[in-house]
């Protein structure tokens, strides 16, 4: 049983080293030829971590606990099963979702609120900085959607977009239109 336990615990350590350095390449030549059969919960990294947490724990549990390999087997596997489910729920799933995109569509830019870099006269075109949360700031060139002319350092909310140019109007102003 020791061969089998030493064997899979090399192979996993093996399997890790290889899919670290060559993964890309193997992923691309493979082409999705296992997009069919895969499973959430079976990812190539948790596969490779159960089966070299079982041959590690196996080795452990053969050498100084002195169950019968019947044993031994049985809570090798539930240590290669509990580590696949720490690895996928710990690792595996938090990062799938921490995948995110920086990009943005220009119509999710109506709405929010920007400063004026650049003044904006009452008719041509300035430059308006708008934040975006936490991916950063973005310039865009802007017009003053009420005709007025808007001095830079302005606070200033985006009202309409025509052909990719921001239609802006003074926050302030706006605001105590509101009122």
């Amino acid at each position: 049983m020791e061969a089998l336990y030493l064997g899979c615990l090399v192979g996993g350590v093996l399997f890790a080293l290889i899919s670290v350095v060559f993964g890309d390449w193997i992923g691309d030549a493979l082409g999705g030829v296992f997009d069919a059969l895969s499973f959430e919960f079976l990812q190539p990294v948790v596969l490779a971590g159960m089966v070299t947490v079982f041959g590690g724990a196996g080795i452990l549990i053969e050498r100084y606990a002195g169950l019968p390999p019947v044993w031994s087997v049985s809570v090798s596997v539930l240590c290669a099963l509990l580590s696949g489910l720490l690895l996928y729920f710990g690792y595996v799933k938090p990062m799938r979702g921490s995948e995110n995109s920086v990009g943005y569509s220009m119509n999710d830019l109506t709405g929010r609120i920007g400063e004026v870099t650049v003044p904006v006269p009452e008719k041509g075109y300035g430059e308006v900085m708008v934040s975006m949360g936490g991916s950063g700031n973005t310039l865009h060139t802007a017009f003053s959607f009420d005709g007025d002319w808007i001095p830079a350092g302005v606070r200033v909310v985006v009202i309409d977009i025509e052909d990719g140019t921001l239609g802006v109007s003074e926050l302030e102003k706006t605001e105590k239109g509101l009122e």
